[in-house]
């Protein structure tokens, strides 16, 4: 009735009520009766939008690819994005009287593929389909310093890429080039586990060989040692026998100087006994024969004595007519003899 309405804005709503062109009342979530013959209502979204965008670029080989992800924005100052673009809401109060809310994604989304379009321009293909991180970081910082979004008082919150894809026949043709690396690696892979074995074995041989030749090493000289100690002992065998026999050897020199002297005795005693001999042959040559028997029967035992008178008798038998012996007399003469 007579023009008169109520408009009640949510939460994230941003209202602004304008009449006869001046701002009359804004905030967020307002509520208010207005005249929709002289005022408008503008409402701001305030909330975070996001956007999802696929880019068709060329890189700087000319290769075209795509670019696939997704934005997040919002609207921190909702004056200055009302006075960029028409909000306004129509008589309804539901719908906008122009298209700009509409487009604001796509103002947003031009802004984000420029930033991407001039990282990947600048960029080959290879190394464009793995600088997904490098974008996103490139595109943030542009959006801080970017005076449209500044103008319209838009914030840029989150920028994300999934995917950064060539078309079908170059990715084909990479799939083929990176499977043959791969099938390159794979033989590289057996051949060089090929040559670890075998460097393995030879260094298996080696370590058995350098075994070998330590023990036969040892063996030589344990050989050595052996022999160097049968030197040794026979060594010290013939230097004992050379003591031995330099020990006999002396021992039979002081028994030849013990001969010799004994022999010079000998001598010396035969000399004297030969000089007292012949000086008694001579003293018995002067005395007379009866002396000398005298002398002689003197220095005789009793059965001595009568072996001699037997003698005599014997030699004088053919001058004897009867001679009786008793056997006392043998008697006497065996008892002497068994003493």
């Amino acid at each position: 009735m007579f023009g008169i309405q109520y408009y009640k804005a949510d939460a994230s709503t941003y209202a602004i009520k304008t009449k006869k062109g001046q701002v009359k009342q804004h905030g967020r979530g307002l509520s208010f009766f207005y005249n929709a013959v002289n005022s408008s209502i503008a409402a701001v979204p305030v909330n975070v939008q996001e956007a999802p965008f696929i880019f068709n670029l060329q890189t700087k080989d000319f290769q075209a690819l795509t670019v696939q992800g997704q934005i997040s924005y919002q609207i921190t100052d909702a004056l200055k994005m009302a006075g960029m673009l028409n909000f306004t809401l129509a008589k309804n109060g539901t719908t906008y009287v122009s298209e700009d809310p509409l487009t604001l994604s796509d103002r947003v989304l031009r802004i984000v593929q420029a930033s991407i379009q001039s990282q990947i321009q600048a960029t080959h293909l290879r190394s464009a389909l793995t600088m997904s991180q490098a974008l996103v970081q490139s595109v943030r910082e542009q959006a801080h310093t970017d005076l449209s979004l500044q103008a319209m008082g838009i914030e840029l919150l989150e920028v994300s890429i999934s995917a950064i894809l060539p078309t079908p026949e170059t990715t084909r043709a990479l799939e083929a080039e990176a499977r043959e690396t791969i099938l390159k690696e794979a033989d590289d892979a057996i051949y060089a586990r090929r040559k670890s074995a075998v460097e393995q074995e030879r260094t298996i041989r080696e370590a058995e060989l350098n075994t070998t030749l330590l023990i036969q090493h040892k063996e030589q000289e344990i050989e050595e040692s052996r022999i160097e100690n049968e030197r040794t002992l026979l060594r010290a065998q013939a230097e004992t026998e050379r003591e031995r026999l330099q020990a006999r050897i002396a021992e039979e020199m002081q028994r030849k100087d013990l001969v010799n002297t004994q022999m010079e005795n000998r001598q010396k005693e035969a000399d004297t006994e030969a000089y007292a001999t012949t000086v008694k042959m001579n003293a018995f040559k002067q005395l007379p024969v009866e002396h000398l028997k005298a002398m002689a029967l003197a220095q005789m035992q009793p059965e001595q004595l009568m072996a001699l008178a037997f003698e005599s008798l014997a030699q004088n038998a053919n001058k004897i007519g009867e001679l009786t012996i008793t056997p006392d007399l043998f008697s006497q003469v065996l008892k002497r003899a068994g003493r």
